[in-house]
């Protein structure tokens, strides 16, 4: 689906790579190209034409960002490096100074290192508990767990929407009500998420949510923190400086500008920023529905056919995200991607950077296919022939 709208795919490669990062359309590269070559100017700083361009594009962007997940208010979208910097921005910058020690914070042991550090470095400085909520047999978050829980001092809870190894779609809807319900508030990490199916903040009603550009066909350096107009008024910006400021005469006199300039100080990444929009229109021209739907069917395709393999074990065979992880008995999960690459296919080995997950599912290190609409049947069949001989791996890994 639109492969000839990505440049990369010119290369002979087979792309598995896209839980790391996706690749990216023309439309996209031809953004970026603009806007350095043609109004190159900083954002909300010049009295000038291409200054004023500049800015009608910046805030254009943020306003598509608005509508691609349906925020209420523009000054709900402030723009970071990335979800890392957004869900950091969110421990440190609000939740540092709401959290009391024995207050609770429930994750799980299959988020994304960036969804437990920052709640890890409160449980240091604020004395905070952390506490996981069980995965079913399947690796899944469930309501029953969720409710199961928590407990009268758990005040968050936060979660990946889609997880990056195991590709469960948490459901965030029914865990956001039951948390209010219970004055508990919900962070998501959307990453995996967000450029695969659709995202309505309203109606989820989630408190804060993090996102990447790069994972959505935008580009790197690039991200989202989403939050409730009402909360975002009370988080401390923990980047002080140019444009975030109205005044400072002395350092008793300092006086902040409103949202969403508050929370982005210092020259941002403006090219990414633009181009970010310009990845929301393609991938609205395509159909978050159309992307999910193709995702799904292409990935009962790759599990049906590694089903038939006997040395392969799949950690997520009912996953309904376009991730599959898996490993081949004996050989390490890296050699496996090593050996791949000689045929110019891109997968990803390790732990992901869900470090705490193989308490879990027992395995250190897993194969990680990550699909997207661009990818192929054709591709998933290079892929299983190249997986099905075990002594071939071997004997081309030595």
């Amino acid at each position: 689906m639109n492969r000839e709208d990505f440049p990369m795919l010119a290369q002979d490669i087979v792309y598995f790579d896209n839980g790391a990062t996706t690749l990216k359309p023309k439309c996209v590269i031809d953004k970026t190209v603009e806007y350095y070559s043609e109004y190159g100017a900083s954002s909300h700083r010049g009295d000038y034409d291409i200054a004023y361009k500049v800015d009608q594009e910046y805030e254009g962007a943020r306003d598509k960002v608005r509508n691609f997940i349906h925020a209420k208010y523009l000054e709900e979208i402030i723009f970071t490096a990335g979800s890392t910097e957004s869900l950091n921005l969110i421990a440190s910058g609000f939740f540092k100074k709401l959290l009391e020690p024995g207050d609770e914070v429930l994750i799980t042991k299959s988020e994304h290192a960036s969804n437990v550090l920052p709640w890890f470095s409160l449980a240091n400085t604020n004395g905070i508990k952390i506490g996981y909520i069980p995965l079913d047999d399947n690796h899944y978050v469930t309501l029953d767990n969720v409710k199961k829980s928590v407990t009268p001092n758990t005040k968050v809870i936060s979660l990946a929407y889609i997880t990056n190894v195991i590709g469960d779609i948490r459901p965030i809807k029914e865990i956001v009500e039951f948390a209010h319900q219970n004055n508990i508030f919900v962070v998501v990490d959307a990453a995996q998420s967000i450029g695969h199916i659709k995202t309505d903040v309203q109606d989820l009603d989630v408190d804060f949510m993090a996102f990447s550009a790069h994972k959505m066909c935008g580009p790197t350096g690039v991200g989202v923190l989403y939050g409730k107009k009402e909360l975002l008024e009370e988080v401390e910006p923990f980047i002080l400086g140019g444009g975030m400021n109205e005044s400072f005469d002395n350092e008793h006199e300092v006086y902040y500008k409103e949202l969403p300039t508050r929370l982005e100080a210092g020259t941002p990444n403006i090219a990414g920023v633009i181009a970010l929009g310009s990845a929301i229109d393609y991938l609205e021209s395509i159909g978050l529905d159309n992307i999910a739907m193709y995702e799904k069917d292409l990935r009962k395709y790759l599990v049906d056919r590694l089903l038939t393999i006997p040395h392969i074990d799949i950690i997520n065979i009912e996953s309904d995200s376009g991730i599959v992880s898996f490993n081949i008995t004996d050989i390490f999960s890296q050699d496996v991607a090593y050996y791949l690459n000689k045929y110019n296919i891109c997968v990803r080995a390790g732990n992901h950077c869900a470090k705490i997950l193989k308490k879990e599912v027992g395995v250190h290190n897993t194969i990680r296919v990550s699909l997207y609409f661009y990818n192929t049947v054709e591709e998933v069949d290079m892929l299983v022939e190249l997986l099905l001989d075990k002594d071939k791996i071997l004997k081309e890994m030595l």
